[in-house]
């Protein structure tokens, strides 16, 4: 009797904690992508897509767990499952989409050539002949691999770390960077010797991306329709960026799932 006790004392054990791992939200984010998702002193993740997320959870009726990863390692992880969802101002592509699933993408992004202040580089047309970097596996590095031709870079350096990044081209080792626009405006309002000099439009779609068949896709497509219908984006938007998203944007109109064309 005491074995059928024990027996079933630890079958209902882990049935319990099969549950409650079912309703953890296991979510890799890059540590160092202000103001989209970075890490404070105590550990702990902030931004505006940590925001996003904790809501989407919080909806869908699950705890949230967030690891930090290096960039290219958030590719992996979805891959392998590791994780349940995936955050870092992610560019929708056909080619992800192959291998990934993304919810509706809730921003729209362009390119951005940060420079020292005062720099003569003014387009993307004046960075031939220059040093040039960008996050390794970005869209920005696709972007400009994609036009090695036409650019005509002096020379070409990837990066893991964004403030890497920015502190060669500070002290010279580049003398352009390219990044999301958003994320760069951010970064050099804490290094005023750096400015962004230029914008280069690029109609990339930002979403959060999850493994590919994931049983948690449409929930949280679900939850991110409901949160830009009733204002909830349009409050989270304006605590990070300050300002009003555009009654036509992304962020505040439902879209439907991204699909391979």
């Amino acid at each position: 009797m005491f074995l059928k006790t024990l027996m079933f004392g630890l079958t209902f054990a882990a049935s319990v904690s099969a549950a409650c791992a079912q309703d953890t939200l296991r979510v890799g984010a890059y540590p160092a992508n202000p103001p989209w998702e970075f890490k404070t002193e105590t550990g702990a993740f902030q931004g505006y897509e940590v925001d996003i997320v904790n809501e989407i959870a919080r909806r869908i009726g699950a705890e949230v767990e967030y690891q930090g990863l290096d960039f290219r390692a958030l590719f992996v992880a979805t891959a392998s499952r590791r994780v349940d969802m995936v955050i870092s101002s992610l560019t929708v592509t056909p080619e992800r989409l192959q291998a990934q699933a993304f919810l509706q993408p809730y921003a729209a992004g362009a390119l951005g050539i940060v420079t020292k202040a005062g720099s003569d580089i003014a387009s993307e047309g004046d960075l031939t002949g220059k040093r040039v970097g960008s996050i390794a596996t970005s869209f920005a590095e696709t972007w400009v691999k994609e036009r090695e031709a036409d650019l005509k870079l002096g020379s070409y350096s990837s990066y893991d770390t964004i403030a890497n990044m920015l502190t060669d081209l500070r002290s010279g080792r580049i003398e352009a960077a390219l990044n999301d626009e958003v994320g760069l405006r951010y970064a050099v309002k804490q290094m005023p010797a750096l400015e962004v000099a230029a914008v280069i439009p690029t109609g990339e779609e930002f979403a959060i991306m999850m493994p590919k068949g994931s049983d948690k896709v449409q929930a949280a497509n679900d939850a991110l329709t409901a949160m830009k219908e009733d204002g909830t984006m349009a409050r989270i938007y304006q605590t990070w960026f300050g300002t009003t998203p555009a009654a036509d944007s992304l962020t505040v109109t439902p879209a439907p799932l991204p699909k391979v064309e």
